[in-house]
């Protein structure tokens, strides 16, 4: 089966959040499991530098595609995976981030951005582009790709589309003088089409026009159809439900692994644990810590924004700073959350060091170093970091939502003896979370308790190989949907 895999980002290239994780590890499995696999995505400037031996396949001459747009064909580095890169560099070879400037604003032309390049995604899939080779089943992610498969929905003979949400929050949703400005067929402009609220959705389109629909956990699937997880789209989703179905994200064991790791000092397995402290040390020693074993070190790499409950981290750690508790903590967002994280490493530097922004290096190293891994959010589509926290012996502190309800069972309902690997908090507040790392501070000191809980962390396997397994059997659904002419004309 030929699969072209579309997203608005990809690891090691360009990375904001878990996508970029996935859009690595999901097409390597899928390749490994037989799919004649390629990948799409912008031509961001870290792109174009990154990637080697890159030569043009096609130039693209298109509507509303601007001049000298082309398509550039590489190997995404480390990997066999062949990568297709949309080198536009009106719309995407600029200063800043991959969807907000240098100053943290939303590009204004967001919307021109991710239309063009899902014209050129369809162009490429509908084979109007002269490439040798064309996909059986287009795979969208998230809005950034939710026009495709509308595009593609005007074509009689067209691949099959699955659309996956990675994050619902995030919906692409513009004025009707943007929807007016891209030229879109005026058909759509209804409730059965893109129109949302009397503004276009990207994410909507996806929804609506693709032959399957998935998301990232069974749980968030679930949670998604309700008022409280929907974000105003769970009549939308309760509609198509027959065609949403949850997968849960796997890891790259390849990438998180402390047996290897090549951003950990010292290498430890299920049999090993005690070497694990030795990172613990290493990392207090290197961030001014108190240099201690038996105090219980909490990590966090997340978004600093409301969703993750750093607000709710921010409240704990104050109720508890009279008490024996550590923090290392790597993030970068809301302006008010990265100061008030600045005042407490500051004001504690023995208990408390926060680094600003993201680095892949200092992620590993916070999972191998820390005993207890906290994720608050207040919705979770998957989480892909409580995952590499079992795998390293992290214990994961979470609240009961998404995929983080799919993973994490929790030891204070069954005990390690019983599977137990966890901690896991039912309502998003801080007195909630406040309580349970101290029964997370209770059960580190229980030492033969926390080595079994540690071991039973370790042995979860949540490799890709499951999850590509059930996309197989969606793109084979996908095909049969595609087949029974769904298609829509202009």
């Amino acid at each position: 089966m030929r699969v072209l895999f579309a997203t608005s980002e990809v690891y090691p290239l360009v990375k904001t959040g878990g996508l970029g994780d996935v859009s690595n590890s999901l097409p390597q499995a899928l390749q490994g499991a037989g799919a004649d696999i390629r990948i799409v995505m912008p031509g961001y400037p870290d792109v174009l530098e990154a990637i080697e031996n890159s030569r043009v396949v096609a130039n693209i001459k298109g509507f509303m595609i601007p001049d000298g747009t082309r398509v550039l064909q590489a190997t995404l580095p480390a990997t066999k995976l062949p990568l297709w890169v949309v080198d536009c560099p009106e719309l995407f070879y600029r200063e800043g981030g991959l969807y907000v400037d240098t100053s943290k604003q939303e590009w204004p032309d967001n919307a021109r951005r991710f239309a063009v390049f899902s014209r050129v995604v369809a162009e490429l899939a509908l084979g109007r582009t002269h490439t040798e080779w064309l996909p059986d089943v287009v795979h969208c992610n998230d809005w950034q790709t939710g026009l495709v498969p509308a595009l593609l929905s005007l074509s009689n003979e067209r691949p099959a589309s699955v659309f996956t949400i990675h994050n619902l929050a995030y919906q692409g949703n513009f004025s009707r003088q943007v929807f007016d400005s891209l030229m879109l067929p005026e058909s759509w402009w209804s409730i059965e089409g893109v129109e949302y609220y009397n503004n276009i959705s990207f994410l909507k389109a996806g929804v609506v026009f693709a032959d399957q629909v998935t998301t990232v956990s069974p749980t968030y699937a679930e949670e998604i159809l309700t008022r409280e997880f929907g974000f105003g789209m769970e009549g939308l989703l309760q509609h198509h439900a027959a065609k949403l179905t949850g997968v849960l994200n796997g890891a790259d064991y390849s990438t998180w692994n402390p047996e290897n790791d090549p951003y950990v000092k010292f290498h430890y397995d299920i049999d090993s644990l005690d070497e694990k402290i030795k990172n613990k040390l290493d990392a207090q020693r290197h961030f001014g810590l108190k240099l201690t074993k038996g105090t219980p070190l909490f990590g966090i790499v997340s978004r600093l924004v409301q969703q993750k409950g750093i607000d709710l981290v921010l409240q704990a750690i104050q109720k508890t700073l009279d008490e024996k508790i550590q923090w290392m903590i790597l993030g970068s967002g809301d302006d008010e959350f990265e100061e008030a994280l600045k005042i407490l490493a500051r004001t504690h530097p023995e208990k408390i060091c926060f680094t600003q922004g993201y680095n892949e290096a200092l992620a590993h190293r916070i999972e191998a170093s820390a005993d207890v891994f906290v994720m608050a959010s207040r919705f979770e589509p998957c989480g892909l970091n409580q995952i590499y926290s079992l795998r390293y012996g992290t214990l994961p502190l979470v609240r009961a939502t998404g995929g983080l309800a799919d993973t994490v069972t929790d030891l204070l309902t069954v005990p390690a003896a019983e599977g137990g690997n966890g901690f896991v908090f039912q309502r998003a507040s801080a007195d909630e979370l406040t309580a349970t790392i101290r029964e997370a501070c209770a059960g580190y000191r229980r030492k033969k308790q926390w080595r079994m809980a540690q071991q039973n962390a370790m042995s979860r396997d949540f490799s890709w190989s499951a999850s590509a397994a059930q996309y197989l059997e969606i793109y084979q659904r996908s095909l049969i949907g595609c087949s029974k002419g769904q298609s829509v004309t202009e």
